[in-house]
């Protein structure tokens, strides 16, 4: 799966979405909660013979609510599962932003 098929299918949930953050300006503000944002965070490629093998990317996707909220943790869990990603999941509570945020480690391979 590529990053591109991965914002593809996230985009299927119903959720604004963007890459590491939404800028808000006074044309286009940010979008009110729930919204998703994902970031590439590293790589576990496989490597041997000075080469890289295998392309493995880790990638964040942060769930972002304004109250805790199954609902939308499910609909995200069963996406990656229906994408057969498997996942870690954190969360947490922005209290200076008074948002939950929760954080689905992703692998993304040969993508």
């Amino acid at each position: 799966m590529t990053q591109v098929e991965l914002v593809t299918a996230l985009k299927s949930l119903g959720m604004p979405i963007a890459y590491s953050e939404f800028k808000s300006t006074l044309e286009n503000p940010a979008p009110p909660p729930p919204f998703i944002t994902y970031q590439f965070t590293d790589d576990d490629d496989l490597r041997a013979d000075n080469q890289n093998y295998v392309d493995i990317g880790n990638y964040n996707i942060e769930l972002y609510t304004d109250k805790k909220d199954l609902a939308k943790e499910t609909l995200v869990q069963d996406k990656l599962k229906e994408l057969r990603l498997t996942y870690s999941k954190n969360e947490a509570k922005i209290e200076s932003e008074d948002l939950y945020q929760v954080i689905y480690r992703i692998q993304l391979m040969g993508g």
